[in-house]
């Protein structure tokens, strides 16, 4: 499956420490850590929608949301 299949990828970065355990909870995003008490959560996302439910979940856990950008599809050429 390639990674137009599974949606565009995008990293989202919180105010928080958050660990991998997250991850199913955040629609599969796979959640790094980031500079001085920032994580990185990074992965496809299906469409809009998702996206959406994604941030929805942050926010119900009560944590900055300090970006959010869509990333391009590595270059296969």
């Amino acid at each position: 499956m390639s990674g137009a299949d599974r949606g565009p990828v995008y990293e989202i970065r919180v105010g928080a420490v958050l660990d991998d355990e997250w991850s199913e909870w955040l629609a599969g995003l796979v959640a790094t850590e980031g500079p001085a008490g920032q994580t990185v959560l990074t992965g496809p996302l299906a469409d809009q929608a998702a996206l959406h439910g994604a941030l929805a979940r942050i926010r119900d856990l009560g944590v900055p949301l300090l970006s959010v950008r869509q990333l391009e599809p590595p270059s296969t050429g």
